[in-house]
């Protein structure tokens, strides 16, 4: 068919010497098809994507007209179809999306059909960043060591990567040690504009991780989706989405000295979470955004899942280019870049009334102070003068309250840890944290163990509330800015020079986002006092903001236990939820790098730092945190070493240089996927008993709770990524199959298996189930534990039984469901252990989308209920009235709800299947069964 808005494709202004073509924005609103130009940005460029791809079958012209038309405060009722230029993924995601790839691939060839249908149809990226752990520390060689341990440990899931590489051609990896996913994506997967058939286009991509959002910064649509979502985007599939409300936030004035771009964003986060806007994008403008270089920005978007938002959207200027020479673009594509920009008319930083935006806020830069964000919550914002005062006050409050409910006159209680317990031991250099060789025992297998670290053991020292066991310098967010970090350095540098140290016990790490990171700091001098401090290197990834922050000691583990002492974590990260950075440790506080080396130094959160010392420097004086807290002119003149275009050309030049480890993995051949024997990759389940025709959609009948929870809960509480013992039923499996428990390693890491993961579904240890009576003091039993017939069993147990009697299972919830990473698993399982249907107050975006794309019912209390409104106990027996093929998105379903004693009362409930497009989802039984029944029918007719 002839395009019907052919007018718009235009020449496009770049002499590159071929001859291009773009689809001109601005031409759109020329031929009267709508207002383009009062359009947010974002909105404009995700038109552009609906114009181009515009074929009258999965995008129409009634898209292009509905959305040129955006109204700022209009109904939300109109589904987008939104083609992205590219994907990417992080491996704990990215593993089990290849495996599902794998599957489908087996399941075409047993039908008959060739493999090669299954074939992603733009550009896919996986970068391996969350698998390394910090297993050694506080050494120089704590990098080597680290990488080494997750090369045994991940062996499986690596040859399965390569296999992937080879098998698709559009299918690429950036080995473990490069660094995190969205700083790689920020500092060399984007390259500006992209050519396709002879037409320019602006970059879009979706990834399956939440913080894709960082990409936002360099003016590009992207955001996080899970797994189920992305694997359709990448098999031709649009991205559907309703027509969003875009909050413009325009800052004003500048950052005054000494407050730093964290500070920024646990602000934006702290006033966006409580202005509600979640499932919307959120569009920067005005002087102050302008202000701010791309780093900052992008530490900003990085966030968006944190606040809520969709996005957190920057659009292009002169800032963007310079990051992009700066970054060592090549000089054509950012001239082709700042030339598309310009000629859509979509260059540089509206002011205030430039555009039309649902509604405006506005935050003056001026006003931010240092600030931490905890103790469970990044939203939770804590000034850093408030910070001592602030842990006094949770310390005692229930925890319904966000507290710990602790009597307040423990508060400065103190306990003695043991000494460390002797094992089986060889001699070996290992050196201090100044460098200095020092002959300590070592395990023999050089295994992790928690007692690695002997320089820094814990004999001989007590333990408090408060007391600081984990500072880490991590995570996307903070380690991507050169502000902060050469901030951290030149703290740190201060305060070697005042003779101050980290107490031995607390365990120390520093994880930057690339290898740049660590360029720029040993080139500015910088790397050495970090080390000396402990903050020696531990690896390129995503480590204690994923929850791979390693082991304690078992002396501090048991003292934890024993005492119930409220430990302390304090990282650069962007999550802090309950149990994510270590089991054991549950007051996490997010904090700026410098701020993590100072509350390093002073060993405790109960501490004022602008009243109280860090400690006792070289002649015996108070050392305070404004004595070592460099100014923005020592930072400023250090700048110009973290953007030098040739170390980002070089280090990004080849994947494979010096990386032994990788390069000895052998990749497995074919097309199609052995699926050898492995308790790390395993075939999954979904396409077990497919049809080529859906079976008829049905009510639910018969239902039972299979947990009640309350308000928050995250996919962290439903689908915890780190660590599990031997006594949980995946630690048990593992068990079984003779896996040692020094073997387990993550559930993060065995996404790929979907026996240990339905197994860790509900599974986080600070899980609440309040189906689950009170205990003897009126606290509740944390755990993966549910009721099944009045007895109390994991959720996995009771799950199966249910399971084994043919009876349905829904979970019940409180608000915001699902917040957190888009973690696809947290679905999976949930479809796996038998849940049909999640009944809660309201969802977060993308594990509602993913519940939908996994054939769970999504169903929203209406008004005031829920289950405490409706004394909902667990043993209730529930039928869903209404779901049948003529299901329509955001129907009114009914809820029977039959009492333990034959009471009947029926409840509405909103189908939250908001768009057409997932109702056919749900038909066909989720996403996956969807895609694979169109791809079989296109081969069909083709």
């Amino acid at each position: 068919m002839a395009h019907p808005f052919a007018t718009a494709r235009t020449p496009f202004p770049f002499a590159s010497g071929q001859s291009l073509d773009y689809y001109s924005l601005p031409a759109l609103e020329t031929a009267g098809v709508g207002p383009v130009s009062r359009l947010p940005v974002s909105i404009r460029l995700v038109l552009e994507s609906v114009l181009r791809n515009c074929d009258g079958k999965k995008v129409t012209e009634a898209h292009v007209r509905q959305l040129a038309n955006w109204q700022p405060r209009g109904e939300r009722v109109d589904e987008i179809p939104f083609i992205v230029a590219r994907v990417v993924l992080q491996d704990f995601t990215g593993v089990p999306l290849l495996a599902d790839l794998a599957a489908m691939r087996s399941a075409v060839e047993q039908l008959g059909q060739s493999p090669a249908l299954i074939e992603p149809l733009v550009p896919v990226d996986l970068v391996v960043d969350h698998s390394v752990q910090v297993d050694v520390f506080g050494r120089p060689d704590a990098l080597q060591r680290n990488m080494a341990l997750e090369f045994t440990r991940n062996r499986e899931r690596y040859q399965f990567m390569k296999w992937g590489m080879q098998a698709f051609d559009t299918f690429k990896v950036v080995p473990p040690g490069i660094g995190i996913v969205h700083q790689v994506n920020l500092e060399y997967l984007f390259r500006g504009v992209q050519l396709r058939n002879g037409v320019v286009f602006p970059d879009t991509l979706v990834g399956t991780d939440s913080h894709t959002t960082m990409i936002n910064a360099v003016g590009v649509v992207g955001w996080g989706v899970g797994g189920i979502e992305a694997e359709a985007g990448m098999l031709g599939q649009p991205v559907y989405f309703l027509t969003p409300d875009v909050v413009g936030v325009e800052l004003k004035g500048a950052l005054r000295e000494g407050v730093t771009a964290t500070d920024l964003v646990l602000t934006v986060t702290e006033l966006l979470r409580r202005e509600k806007v979640v499932g919307k994008f959120v569009e920067f403008f005005g002087d102050g955004t302008a202000s701010l270089a791309v780093p900052d920005r992008a530490t900003i978007a990085n966030m968006a899942p944190e606040y809520g938002a969709t996005m957190g959207f920057f659009p292009v200027d002169e800032q963007t280019l310079a990051y992009l020479r700066g970054t060592g673009r090549l000089d054509h594509e950012i001239e082709a870049f700042e030339a598309y920009f310009r000629a859509q008319q979509l260059f540089g930083i509206p002011k205030a009334g430039d555009i039309d935006y649902t509604r405006t806020l506005t935050l003056d830069l001026a006003s931010i102070v240092p600030s931490l964000a905890g103790p469970k919550r990044p939203q939770d914002r804590i000034a850093l003068p408030a910070m001592r005062s602030t842990f006094e006050t949770l310390f005692s409050q229930p925890a319904a309250e966000n507290g710990f409910g602790k009597p307040a006159d423990e508060l400065q209680r103190r306990y003695p840890v043991g000494h460390a317990a002797s094992c089986n031991t060889v001699d070996s250099q290992r050196f201090d944290h100044a460098g200095a060789p020092r002959n300590v025992v070592e395990m023999a297998d050089n295994r992790p163990s928690p007692s690695h670290n002997d320089d820094r053991h814990d004999s001989g020292i007590d333990l408090g509330h408060g007391d600081v066991l984990i500072a880490a310098i991590t995570s996307c967010t903070n380690t991507s800015n050169p502000g902060v970090l050469l901030a951290a350095g030149l703290l740190a540098r201060k305060a070697v020079a005042h003779g101050l140290r980290v107490k031995p016990h607390i365990k120390t790490s520093l994880a930057p986002g690339s290898r740049v990171v660590t360029e720029y700091l040993d080139r500015t001098g910088l790397l050495a006092p970090l080390a000396q401090l402990g903050f020696a290197l531990v690896g390129y990834g995503c480590t204690t903001c994923i929850g791979n922050s390693g082991d304690l000691t078992p002396e501090l583990n048991a003292a934890i236990a024993e005492h119930d002492v409220i430990a302390a974590a304090v990282l650069s990260g962007n999550r802090n939820f309950e149990a994510r950075i270590h089991p054991n440790i549950r007051a996490n506080y997010l904090a700026s790098p410098p701020l993590v080396v100072a509350y390093a130094l002073a060993g405790r959160v109960t501490i004022d730092l602008d009243t109280e010392p860090l400690g006792t420097g070289l002649e015996g004086d108070p050392v305070y945190l404004r004595d070592i807290w460099p100014t923005s002119d020592d930072i400023a003149a250090l700048l110009p070493a973290a953007l030098d275009p040739a170390v980002f050309r070089r280090l990004y030049a080849d994947f494979t240089k010096d990386l032994d480890l990788w390069n000895a993995i052998p990749a497995p051949t074919g097309e199609v996927y052995s699926w050898p024997a492995s308790s790390y990759i395993a075939r999954p389940p979904f396409f077990d008993g497919f049809t080529p025709q859906p079976a008829p959609v049905a009510s639910i009948s018969g239902a039972r709770a299979l947990l009640i929870l309350g308000d928050s809960v995250t996919t962290d509480h439903i689908s915890p990524a780190g660590a599990f013992g031997e006594s949980t039923p995946a630690g048990q499996y593992l068990l079984t199959r003779g896996v040692q428990r020094a073997d387990f390693n993550s559930y993060g890491s065995r996404r790929g298996n979907h026996d240990i993961m339905i197994r860790g579904t509900f599974a986080n240890v600070r899980i609440r189930n309040l189906m689950l009576p009170p205990k003897a003091d009126g606290t509740r039993t944390e755990g993966g534990f549910t009721l099944y017939d009045g007895q109390q069993m994991s959720v996995f147990d009771a799950a199966q039984a249910w399971q084994a009697k043919g009876t349905p299972t829904v979970v019940i919830a409180g608000e915001e469901y699902g917040t957190g990473s888009s973690r696809d698993w947290a679905a999976k399982g949930t479809q796996l252990l038998g849940v049909k249907a999640v009944i809660a107050r309201s969802f977060e975006r993308i594990h509602r989308s993913n519940l939908v794309g996994m054939g769970v019912l999504p169903l929203q209390f209406i008004g005031s209920e829920s289950a405490t409104t409706l004394q909902l106990r667990g043993g209730e027996t529930f039928d869903i009235l209404g779901v049948d093929d003529a299901l329509k998105p955001q129907q009114d379903l009914t809820l029977r709800i039959t009492g333990a004693d034959g009471s009947v009362r029926d409840i509405s409930v909103r189908c939250r299947i908001d768009t057409p497009i997932e109702v056919d989802y749900y038909r066909h039984g989720g996403i996956l069964p969807y895609v694979l029944r169109e791809l079989l029918s296109s081969a069909a007719t083709a």
